[in-house]
């Protein structure tokens, strides 16, 4: 049952709006209020961005649906504005507008009927279904079955609902927060799907200060607690016992069993499917450890190669020597190298190992369209120059393959290894090199976005860790497809191996060696053999 809506007369004077009106119910009338506790505070915030993070089945959307009546059937005056929904499926799509419908016909506001339709997109084989419902203010509600790419230029309330299981939640956030310019608000509903999820980015960055919003949070839990069960033993039409709601509680839970934390008490995974936590890389990353870039433009190649080395070792001396320099020599060294040419980068990762085992970067290298014959000689100007060379891992796919032989041939097949990337590979050598970031035996990575991104890009895939077949976009507008944490696996895989040190006793210098052949008493010596 709805109450009559009520009208100033009734209040005296106390003002209320619409939905105060409707949520407040309860208060006025013999009633159960028609939304429940955490409903009324999702929806009586107001903020140009606001996240709700929340637990399965719990009515929040069913909520959201009934402010974004009142906002599409109130006058320009009022506030009204147009509302944009996107759900990520058809279903949920449905549901969304067919709640819509319901409230519209519960406030006794005239509405049309739902309206199908074709959104047009710039690829005529991605055109979006549309359902839409007209109001006489002039506004519309319009739920989307998609992402449309022409959201921007909109204006109005955007509801992004279950926003961390979109395909491309970090593009849409930036088309929907454009509206914010012309006053219109975001709004962005979800449970959660792993730390690493663009939604709970979004959230972190708000409770850090860093993104202004208002958060809303409400757990399995919570929502029992303030009549949800109460609510389903009324539309089911049985009685509500404490024994009972328990034993339901319950229920749910164990249907979820491992994932009840998660999809019930708004706890996120660690990493959607991500195999590194932001959390564990921040921790073992480390502002001091420079990043040393270099980039060449197309055609550069054509160039000279004479001139294009004496480029590269130039560079070398300038940017890698003070750097090698500084290294201590008396600690074991490695290197991983994951080989790129005109597509994806070069990453060379240098890896010391201290006196107590644990690992850790003095710098690393990036090379972008960097001709084969330099991206050796900027390979072999690093390994020439560590301290106690044991053992380094090269990437041997394809034209990889040539460095990663010239190396073995230098520095020995024993201490370098050419590297196949198979399943096997990364199935064997992804989880040491985890327990070595878990554990602190592995540390100081480099405090740089886009190498952080690269490691974030590792996925389990078929049970297997690994970097998938996607890529990422650096700042600079580059490619990357996981570069520097293949590298960085490479190098910590060769320090787990490493070739026997060569055991030698030094000879004494030139000079020495005359003096000693001199004296007389020495056999050998002047008077002796000789």
């Amino acid at each position: 049952m709805i109450a009559p809506k009520l009208t100033t007369e009734d209040l005296g004077d106390h003002k209320l709006s619409p939905l105060a009106e409707v949520i407040s119910v309860g208060q006025i009338v013999d009633v159960p209020a028609v939304l429940l506790e955490y409903q009324k505070d999702w929806i009586g915030i107001r903020s140009p961005l606001k996240v709700g993070e929340k637990s399965r089945r719990i009515g929040l959307t069913w909520a959201e649906a009934a402010d974004n009546v009142l906002v599409a059937a109130s006058s320009r005056p009022a506030g009204g504005m147009n509302v944009y929904y996107l759900g990520y499926n058809q279903d949920m799509t449905v549901e969304y507008i067919q709640a819509c419908a319901m409230w519209a016909r519960a406030f006794n506001y005239a509405a049309g009927e739902i309206e199908e339709g074709i959104w047009p997109d710039e690829d005529p084989d991605k055109h979006i279904k549309t359902y839409t419902i007209a109001f006489p203010s002039g506004f519309r509600i319009v739920a989307l079955t998609s992402r449309p790419s022409n959201l921007r230029g909109r204006q109005g309330v955007v509801v992004i609902d279950e926003a961390a299981f979109h395909q491309d939640l970090a593009e849409l956030l930036k088309a929907a927060l454009a509206l914010l310019i012309w006053g219109g608000e975001v709004h962005v509903i979800s449970t959660h799907d792993g730390t690493d999820n663009p939604f709970n980015e979004l959230i972190e960055e708000i409770r850090a200060g860093k993104r202004k919003g208002k958060l809303f949070r409400c757990t399995f839990r919570e929502a029992v607690a303030q009549g949800l069960y109460r609510r389903v033993c009324l539309r089911k039409g049985i009685p509500w016992t404490a024994e009972d709601e328990a034993a339901w509680v319950q229920d749910v839970y164990d249907f979820y069993g491992d994932a009840a934390e998660e999809e019930l008490d708004c706890v996120p995974s660690q990493g959607g499917g991500a195999y590194l936590s932001l959390a564990l890389l921040e921790q073992r990353s480390s502002r001091e450890v420079p990043v040393q870039r270099l980039a060449y433009p197309q055609g550069y190649e054509t160039t000279a190669e004479h001139l294009r080395l004496a480029d590269s070792l130039s560079w070398c001396e300038r940017e890698l020597l003070p750097l090698l320099e500084a290294i201590p020599r008396d600690l074991r060294s490695f290197y991983g190298m994951d080989f790129g040419r005109s597509g994806d980068l070069s990453v060379i990762v240098p890896l010391l190992q201290e006196q107590d085992l644990r690992r850790r970067q003095p710098f690393q290298v990036e090379l972008r369209n960097v001709p084969f014959k330099q991206q050796e000689q900027i390979l072999f100007f690093i390994v020439d120059r560590l301290p106690m060379f044991l053992g380094g891992a090269n990437d041997a796919r394809g034209n990889g393959q040539a460095i990663a032989e010239a190396a073995a041939v230098r520095y020995g097949h024993t201490r370098i290894e050419q590297v196949m990337l198979t399943e096997g590979w990364y199935r064997d050598n992804m989880p040491p090199f985890k327990a070595g970031l878990e554990d602190g035996t592995l540390y100081d990575l480099p405090a740089d976005k886009d190498t952080i991104d690269d490691y974030r890009a590792l996925k389990v895939i078929k049970g297997v860790p690994r970097v998938p077949d996607s890529r990422t976009t650096e700042k600079g507008g580059g490619k990357r497809h996981g570069d520097a944490a293949v590298a960085g696996v490479l190098a910590y895989a060769a320090s787990r191996n490493p070739a026997a040190p060569i055991e030698y006793t030094a000879a004494p210098p030139r000079a020495d060696r005359w003096a000693e052949a001199d004296r007389d008493d020495q056999p050998g010596g002047w008077n002796g053999a000789w």
